[in-house]
């Protein structure tokens, strides 16, 4: 299973969608920092799940539809930065989705997550990060989960991977950097965390008008994943 996330920059790259699905056929795509009312209901071979309706910087899901089935789809709030309070509305950060995989039977958890930005502290990422993973439990408790998009933690990996790892979940970085504009802010921001699923890559893509790149996950099913009622 292929899953691309992208932050497209307050919408700017949305002109490169078609051509990242038809390049790289993935299963499931996962855009941060989108124009919610300017989202085509289809993308190549996708399909729009849902967005988000109440933040300026808007998630969004697709999903391929010869492979699933879209059983729910929910956006939800999650603790405001200082940044957030001033730049209305910045209301949901993370949007998920329940997924029936008809080619094994299975279902499982896509979400797209944009974190607060550098402004705020490593803490309030942190929590944002451990809210988001709870909240998706409503959506599935015990199903195969991903959560992909923009983290903004480019630093101190090592300690939020222990965090991320105490609640049960993996967390994988790309194989390059997907952040290289400013001399200062530079790295992974752009990763996955994800239970009940084995990562087999995490690939950074070509940079395009995006001030982020592109990541593609390539995840399988483990053994113990729940299967479909």
């Amino acid at each position: 299973m292929r899953v691309i996330s992208y932050n497209l920059r307050k919408n700017h790259a949305s002109g490169e969608l078609a051509e990242l699905v038809q390049k790289f056929s993935p299963d499931v795509l996962c855009l941060q920092e989108c124009d919610t009312t300017d989202l085509p209901v289809d993308v190549g071979h996708l399909r729009l799940a849902d967005s988000t309706k109440r933040n300026r910087l808007g998630l969004a899901i697709y999903f391929r539809t010869d492979r699933f089935s879209a059983r729910e789809t929910q956006a939800f709030a999650l603790k405001k930065s200082l940044h957030d309070h001033v730049l209305k509305p910045a209301h949901e950060r993370l949007i998920g989705t329940r997924l029936i995989d008809h080619e094994t039977d299975r279902e499982l958890v896509v979400a797209s997550f944009h974190a607060a930005p550098l402004t705020a502290r490593n803490s309030l990422r942190r929590e944002q990060i451990r809210a988001a993973h709870e909240l998706l439990l409503t959506l599935g408790h015990g199903l195969p989960t991903l959560m992909v998009g923009d983290y903004n933690y480019p630093l101190f990996h090592t300690n939020l991977t222990q965090r991320v790892n105490e609640s049960g979940y993996d967390l994988s970085l790309s194989d390059r950097r997907t952040y290289t504009r400013y001399k200062f802010f530079r790295g992974h921001f752009d990763f996955a965390t994800s239970v009940g699923l084995g990562i087999d890559s995490v690939e950074t893509l070509d940079r395009g008008a995006s001030d982020h790149m592109p990541i593609m996950v390539s995840a399988s099913y483990r053994e113990d994943a729940v299967a479909a009622a």
